[in-house]
């Protein structure tokens, strides 16, 4: 996958429910280890809470996934949560919502639609990156050339990293995936020739939508 959308971040989120207390947290992560650490730190958090129950997508291509309900009924709480994270084409995203019960039984239905409505509320409000594949290489150009190079590279979108001076300017610039071999000819062309192309790597990088 070339490019995936997840949240920015950590967002929380608070709600009551027949005087239970729901308090639902969502955060990226990067990989089931990173998932696993969030899990904890908002368990620990909320120790003192009868359920914090949780799903988590942890790979761009929705294969790595898990969920819990933490004590309550079977089917009512982690799925529920994780199928909002599906619907809302959310990867690499993880949720816990934590449970203060208020002495109010909700039902399995109610249950349900407690839990799914938390996450998918907070999910909504949550602030959304693109992660999409780019490409980051060095452009080495002579002197009498770096006008020209920075100028292409401003008026194209790119994203110099850095810049190197010595026996000629190296500069390093990162572009979509999507867009550089046309950028890479566009290069070329504004320079006449004049610059010599080194990949470096591909990365995944969150951009703001």
């Amino acid at each position: 996958m070339l490019r995936y959308l997840s949240v920015n971040g950590e967002h929380k989120s608070e709600k009551v429910i027949e005087k239970s207390r729901f308090i639902t947290t969502s955060a990226h992560v990067e990989g089931e280890e990173q998932a696993k650490a969030f899990i904890s730190r908002v368990s620990a958090e909320y120790a003192d809470a009868t359920h914090n129950c949780f799903a988590y997508i942890c790979d761009d291509l929705g294969n790595f996934l898990r969920f819990s309900d933490a004590g309550e009924p079977q089917g009512t709480a982690g799925m529920p949560i994780l199928e909002v994270i599906k619907n809302k084409k959310l990867y690499k995203t993880a949720v816990v919502v934590t449970r203060y019960f208020g002495g109010i039984k909700l039902g399995a239905g109610g249950l349900l639609r407690a839990y799914s409505g938390c996450a998918a509320e907070n999910l909504d409000a949550a602030q959304k990156v693109l992660y999409e594949m780019c490409s980051e290489s060095f452009y080495a150009v002579g002197y009498n050339s770096v006008d020209a190079a920075m100028r292409y590279f401003s008026e194209s979108g790119a994203d110099v990293t850095a810049v190197d001076y010595a026996d000629e300017v190296v500069f390093t610039v990162a572009v979509k995936k999507s867009e550089e071999e046309q950028f890479n000819r566009g290069a070329i062309d504004r320079l006449n020739g004049r610059i010599r192309i080194s990949k470096i790597r591909e990365y995944f990088f969150p951009f703001k939508i």
